[in-house]
């Protein structure tokens, strides 16, 4: 692998916020390996790519119409050559929030994506997403901190 290997990688990333945008499931899959594993905010787990397509074909059609996946903050690191592990913080901009830049802490996920690099290109091999919630801004966090002084 080299450094312009790696530089490919955004452009997976991107592909993957344009097919959100454009409600394409069939080319969000697309992007994910045939095994890939991808684990939704919510807990739902699809494997490989017509699962991935199938949990997202409705989602398009419906709620999800017309909304972007935006990232706010990530990193990328290659632990190997054919493997990169992306931690980002994204959320979705609803379609009714057409002025918004940046999504609504309701719609703030933290995820974590492991593209591998097959020989001709990177694909999706894992995917978790985790609401952003941390603990310390939630009711319950702020009474055990004054609990503890």
């Amino acid at each position: 692998m080299t450094a312009t290997t790696h530089s490919s990688v955004p452009g997976v990333l991107t592909a993957l916020e344009s097919s959100w945008r454009d409600g394409d499931a069939a080319a969000y899959a697309a992007l994910h390996s045939a095994d890939a594993t991808y684990v939704a905010f919510d807990g739902t787990v699809m494997t490989g790519r017509d699962e991935i397509a199938d949990g997202h074909r409705p989602l398009f059609a419906g709620i999800m119409k017309g909304s972007r996946l935006t990232v706010v903050e990530r990193t990328v690191h290659f632990p190997a050559p054919d493997t990169a592990i992306v931690v980002q913080r994204a959320g979705i901009i609803m379609r009714w929030q057409k002025n918004r830049t940046t999504p609504s802490a309701k719609r703030l996920s933290t995820n974590t994506t492991v593209l591998r690099h097959d020989g001709s290109g990177w694909s999706v091999t894992a995917f978790q997403n985790t609401r952003y919630h941390p603990w310390a801004r939630t009711l319950m966090g702020r009474l055990m901190t004054r609990l503890t002084k």
